[in-house]
């Protein structure tokens, strides 16, 4: 027995994470290549348990709660070692691919705008969205990129294009949880109370810029990596175009969801488009 064995329960806690809180991110995942999906379980896992203490730890003091992750999460990175399994596996991906403090740091400075924040301007939310998403895809672009510094700042832009794209569909998708709910709201100069289909067109016309922008960037992606993440596009683009169909006083409503039926689909025909090398 040595620290291996423990490293191998903790990344089964990563996995299991990922495949209970996302089924659509468990799925693009397995499309990756066998050596560079527990990296990125481990990442998901990581943010996924920031994400649940600003989110869900409604009884608790959610401030306090940060605090400790963070610095758990320092301590782990500094120790190569934690008894948090998450955060173990989290440190050990962070020192395998050099994945910069800057990163994660900004990650949870933006989990802690959570907190307090429930307004944000054009500068604010720039911000929230570097550390909520982009820097989320900027970690992962470490892993596919298997330390080549030279594509990494290549695809960099494209990353932060794709990162931002995914997190305004989210918004899109939880704007009852965000805003009836928890009063919260991510889009700058938009009045909720008056929320129409002209505003919701607007912000559709800006997140398709970032989709294109993203999806120039997975077809430079290197193999290994490709059919992972345009597995996770298609699915963004169906769930994008259910939002665009979908009035805007049902989308203020109800959580919008992308049927298993039609993910089983778009894994089917990302399969296609891959093995020919169509992507």
């Amino acid at each position: 027995m040595n620290k291996e064995f423990y490293d191998k329960v903790c990344i089964r806690c990563s996995r299991i994470t990922t495949r209970s809180y996302s089924t659509s991110f468990s799925l693009g995942i397995k499309c990756l290549e066998k050596e560079l999906r527990d990296p990125i379980y481990s990442i998901y896992g990581f943010v996924r348990f920031a994400d649940e203490i600003v989110d869900t730890f409604h009884d608790f003091d959610k401030a306090t709660l940060l605090n400790r992750f963070k610095e758990d999460t320092h301590l782990a990175i500094e120790e190569k070692i934690s008894l948090n399994p998450i955060l173990n596996s989290f440190q050990k991906t962070v020192h395998q691919f050099g994945i910069e403090q800057e990163l994660y740091d900004q990650f949870l400075k933006s989990m802690a705008m959570d907190l307090n924040q429930t307004e944000y301007d054009s500068k604010g939310i720039d911000e929230y969205i570097l550390g909520s998403a982009q820097v989320v895809g900027l970690m992962t672009l470490r892993v596919f990129c298997k330390n080549d510094r030279v594509e990494y700042e290549k695809l960099k832009p494209s990353a932060m294009r794709l990162g931002s794209a995914f997190q305004k569909i989210n918004f899109l998708r939880d704007l009852n949880a965000d805003f009836n709910q928890m009063g919260r709201t991510y889009f700058p100069n938009v009045d909720l109370t008056r929320f129409d289909d002209n505003t919701k067109q607007q912000i559709e016309d800006d997140i398709a810029l970032d989709f294109k922008a993203g999806y120039e960037g997975i077809k430079q992606l290197p193999r290994s990596a490709r059919f992972g993440v345009y597995v996770a596009y298609l699915y963004y683009i169906a769930l994008f175009e259910k939002i665009k169909n979908t009035p805007s006083n049902t989308v203020l409503t109800q959580r919008i969801r992308v049927r298993n039926r039609r993910k089983l689909s778009i894994l089917a025909y990302s399969y296609l488009k891959h093995q020919l090398n169509l992507i």
